[in-house]
């Protein structure tokens, strides 16, 4: 069986497809036992609404550059289902992941369970990693915490980079119940790292319920941005942690990553290597030479060129909001044309309340599969939340984006967001243009 014959049954396990969810973890604990898999490295568990695969970028950097053989798995994929596990950055060949497929499937059919899309895959990543000798795993929360996939392995120290409202029909309607799902995957005893500047109390109390050595963004670590008089120590930030009664900072250049954001990512991801030093030590050269070269496609990433493209996933409240703020910082551009495409289930109208006043033309997209929204109710909600700026509908993300292109002058910008499938979509878009 080829990649795609493989990509293609996994999707046949559930009448849903890669959109299929099943939370819990008796199914994949079940798999698990099967293949005997067993930890041999120390493991960094990533959960958390918005700022997941950032932090697990940096994470992977940082590891590689010290020296480590370091797998990263994370979610979804862009282009090609190989993005989503990684060894020392690269996406591993389709040959790893057959073989790894076909060993979960000889387990899963001796245990008798069912698998989704995602728990199929999860386990197929540890095997790939199993195989590859890996010496640290950063692992990524697809979808809340306690009960995700993800879940089953042991982390040595766990991250909740932020607490948004998103998945509201799986994990909740409020950050509390939010937080707790995400907070899931603390253990007792074991450091446990959050990055939101306001964490749910339902977040706090379950970390203390069990135990763990939880660590807080503000409270035990973070970050200082330069004073804008700092002349050259503006293309500097600081980063800090404290020690007991003392606190310890250290000076950096600015992440991979745009946008102020980052550097909250940036900081959880650092508190979380000194908490596993022992285990995985990392030299401050690793550190800042990981930092600088991090990459992550669709994160606010701004394309050479003119018109100016930014391509960002981001698709709840929180992360058009950062979307918005980051596009305030980028300067003056003529114009600013939008290619959005969102899923149905998510929040749309809170999610691009935050752009009002930012688009002149609005290139609203139809998102395929079951769970895709049509252009024309995106059309709807910009026009009924008063957004601003001419309105235009798409049969798919692809052709907003030539369109966009075909339309911008040199001065304008061109953003394409609301969704892993829309900034797929542009990047296409972009590749056959070229």
């Amino acid at each position: 069986m080829t990649l795609n014959d493989w990509l293609s049954h996994l999707e046949s396990l559930h009448p849903r497809g890669q959109a299929g969810i099943e939370l819990g973890l008796e199914r994949v604990r079940a798999v698990k036992a099967r293949l005997g898999q067993a930890q041999r490295c120390p493991v960094i568990t990533v959960g958390g609404t918005n700022g997941k695969g950032s932090t697990c970028a940096y994470l992977e950097s940082i590891l590689g550059k010290a020296g480590f053989r370091v797998g990263c798995y994370s979610s979804p994929h862009l282009l090609a289902y190989n993005e989503r596990v990684r060894i020392n950055g690269a996406p591993v060949g389709d040959a790893a992941l057959c073989a790894a497929f076909a060993k979960v499937e000889a387990a899963r059919l001796a245990s008798g369970a069912a698998l989704t899309y995602f728990e199929f895959g999860t386990l197929a990543a540890w095997e790939v990693f199993a195989a590859a000798g890996i010496e640290a795993a950063v692992l990524e929360v697809g979808l809340g915490g306690r009960l995700d996939a993800v879940n089953i392995y042991e982390p040595d120290v766990a991250i909740v980079t932020t607490v948004a409202l998103d998945h509201t029909d799986w994990l909740g309607a409020d950050r509390e119940a939010i937080g707790f799902e995400k907070a899931g995957i603390f253990r007792a005893g074991k450091p446990a790292l959050c990055a939101d500047p306001a964490p749910p109390q339902s977040l706090l109390a379950h970390a203390a319920a069990i135990g763990a050595d939880l660590r807080l963004l503000g409270r035990d670590f973070g970050f200082t941005r330069p004073a804008p008089d700092a002349g050259e120590n503006r293309l500097q930030w600081r980063w800090w942690r404290r020690s007991g009664e003392q606190v310890r900072r250290r000076s950096l250049a600015w992440p991979g990553l745009r946008g102020p954001v980052q550097l909250a990512n940036a900081s959880v991801a650092l508190a979380a290597l000194e908490a596993i030093a022992d285990k995985l030590p990392v030299t401050m050269q690793a550190i800042r030479q990981g930092l600088i070269e991090t990459e992550l496609a669709g994160r606010f990433q701004v394309l050479p060129g003119k018109p100016a493209i930014v391509l960002d996933v981001g698709h709840n409240p929180q992360a058009i909001r950062t979307l918005a703020d980051n596009l305030d910082g980028m300067g003056f551009f003529e114009r600013t044309q939008a290619v959005v495409g969102m899923l149905a289930d998510k929040d749309i109208a809170g999610a691009l309340a935050a752009l009002r006043g930012r688009v002149d033309v609005w290139h609203a997209a139809t998102l395929g599969g079951p769970r895709g929204a049509a252009a024309e109710k995106l059309a709807a909600i910009i026009a009924a939340g008063k957004l601003g700026g001419e309105i235009v509908c798409h049969p798919s993300a692809t052709g907003a984006m030539q369109t966009a292109q075909r339309q911008a002058g040199e001065s304008d910008r061109i953003v394409a967001f609301g969704s892993f499938y829309t900034v797929a979509e542009a990047l296409v878009a972009l590749h056959r243009k070229t």
